[in-house]
């Protein structure tokens, strides 16, 4: 951890300001247009009935903090989410009822709703609403007040990361909603707070440092929130919002770029670290967000290796690899990350064919250890150990150190290698290194474990939609609901294993997987189609 996070636990734990119930401050009249932003699926399916997380329950039922759902669940009651996503004027009623109830029920600072992180979710999509015409009353503005000065002495320091990013970016849209010394405070902290963050978090190939596609879309609709609110309020910037303002359109195209990277050619993300669908907005609604801004794409030749995240984009035809050889995350923010080193996934066409094992669950329970090892991705273990020691719900010990990466393409085909030492712990030391070369409709993969150990095996889980068939101890075929039939073959004796693929929280799919022994010598997997 970083000094600043240290004594932040200790501040956050023990330090529990006022509530300031005082009367809000006045609105402030935008300056400019307000555009639609990006939307989300609906997560409200009656008056009072929720769907998140592909989980259902009644308010009435449950309240709002029942400890019988998992704290994730909680969360999202209190986002309000709902209230911008797709039809959402179709529900306008049921919102505002809603928003009643969330008043009328929820006594501040009490709760999983006020923790900072779903408080700053939740301002956010207050003043969206109301800046698209929802009709926030006086008691909903007293109460935003309230929770913005609630929020500002609860800043996540202790974490940082994206937690802090959204609880400054919250308080740049209440410093904006609202006029007068007390707003202008709020965005100027956390103006201050962003344009220091900023930098840090976006890495100069545009990707975000937790190294997960799903947060990296995140905090793309963050940055287009925040361009999106500058320039609805501009008349009210000082010169350092505007910096900000700048800064935030120069990042959204190198942003979008990594997102194209790092997804399928059917249009989502690929799956490393904590990675699931319907959490961010889809990439095609990220993009019209862009476009509605005037923030549009640039046209550019994609390289196939973006070095400061250390992912791999290999394509060759309509064959689409990504490659995982990236470090777990920040040192002092690995939360997110999955034991994951050299893993991948391929595509051919828009057809899924190797994927990892994706997130359905947080907490700290054994289905989230599991999904967090590296067996539950296509990619080497050795001796049934993780590469990197990925531990309660959040936590990372010794990580996994990725050294030699080499990207190069020709007319043959896309290359990628890198080792790694996680499995340095082991007798003799051990490396695991991998080379993938995607040539024209064929792909191998060569592992080797140096020195060689007999413990190790190389996994490759199959989308649910690919029937695996074996024909023999190393080889068989693969066949894809499009008809397409693929054949794989291994140099070192194979089987086909049970498995399960998570795309969405609260999903859980089954498939199977090819196990190949792969530590007594060099191990190639073929797949041609």
């Amino acid at each position: 951890m970083k000094p600043r996070q240290f004594y932040g636990r200790l501040w956050f734990r023990f330090y529990r300001p006022p509530v300031d119930a005082s009367p809000a401050p006045a609105l402030r009249l935008p300056s400019g247009t307000w555009r639609s932003p990006a939307r989300r699926r609906p997560s409200l399916v009656g008056p009072t009935r929720f769907d998140l997380l592909n989980e259902q329950g009644d308010l009435r039922e449950l309240g709002w903090d029942n400890p019988d759902r998992e704290k994730l669940w909680r969360y999202n009651q209190h986002y309000f989410d709902d209230l911008n996503a797709f039809e959402a004027e179709e529900r306008r009623d049921w919102h505002r009822d809603l928003l009643a109830a969330w008043l009328a029920e929820n006594p501040a600072a009490q709760g999983s709703g006020w923790e900072p992180y779903p408080t700053s979710l939740r301002i956010v999509n207050w003043i969206k609403w109301d800046l698209a015409g929802g009709g926030l009353d006086e008691r909903h503005r007293n109460s935003l007040a309230v929770q913005a000065r609630w929020l500002r002495r609860r800043l996540e320091w202790h974490l940082l990361g994206n937690h802090l990013f959204v609880n400054a970016k919250a308080l740049i849209f209440a410093g904006l909603y609202f006029e007068g010394d007390e707003a202008r405070r709020w965005l100027d902290l956390a103006t201050r707070i962003l344009e220091r963050e900023i930098p840090e978090q976006v890495l100069a190939d545009g990707g975000q440092f937790e190294l997960s596609p799903m947060y990296h879309a995140l905090a793309l609709e963050d940055l287009l929130d925040l361009v999106n609110i500058l320039c609805a309020f501009e008349r009210a910037l000082g010169p350092a919002q505007m910096q900000l303002l700048d800064r935030c359109r120069a990042l959204v195209p190198k942003m979008r770029g990594w997102l194209d990277a790092m997804s399928h050619p059917d249009g989502e993300i690929s799956f490393f670290n904590d990675a699931a669908l319907d959490i961010a907005p889809a990439n095609a609604e990220l993009s019209g967000y862009a476009e509605r801004l005037g923030l549009h794409a640039v046209q550019s030749v994609v390289s196939p290796w973006l070095g400061e995240s250390g992912y791999a984009r290999l394509e060759n035809g309509d064959a689409v690899l990504i490659a995982d050889m990236a470090a777990v995350g920040p040192d002092y923010l690995p939360g997110h990350a999955h034991a994951d080193s050299l893993s991948f996934e391929l595509s051919i066409g828009t057809e899924r064919i190797i994927v990892n094992g994706g997130t359905s669950v947080y907490g700290a329970g054994p289905e989230r250890q599991r999904q967090r090892g590296t067996a539950a991705h296509s990619t080497v273990t050795i001796a049934g150990r993780n590469s990197s020691d990925v531990w309660s719900g959040f936590r990372v010990g010794r990580r996994a150190r990725v050294s030699g990466a080499r990207v190069s393409c020709s007319l043959a085909g896309c290359e990628a290698e890198a080792r790694h030492d996680g499995y340095r712990t082991l007798p003799g030391h051990p490396e695991h290194a991998r080379r993938w070369f995607l040539g024209e409709r064929q792909l191998r993969v060569i592992d080797r474990i140096s020195p060689a150990h007999p413990g190790g095996i190389a996994r490759y889980h199959l989308h649910p939609s690919i029937r695996a068939v074996a024909a023999g101890p190393s080889g068989g075929t693969l066949h894809c609901a499009s008809g397409r039939v693929l054949r794989w073959s291994s140099s070192g004796s194979a089987r086909l294993e049970d498995s399960s693929w998570h795309p969405r929280f609260g999903q859980t799919i089954p498939t199977s997987c090819i196990a190949i022994a792969a530590g007594t010598a060099d191990t190639e997997f073929t797949l041609s189609w």
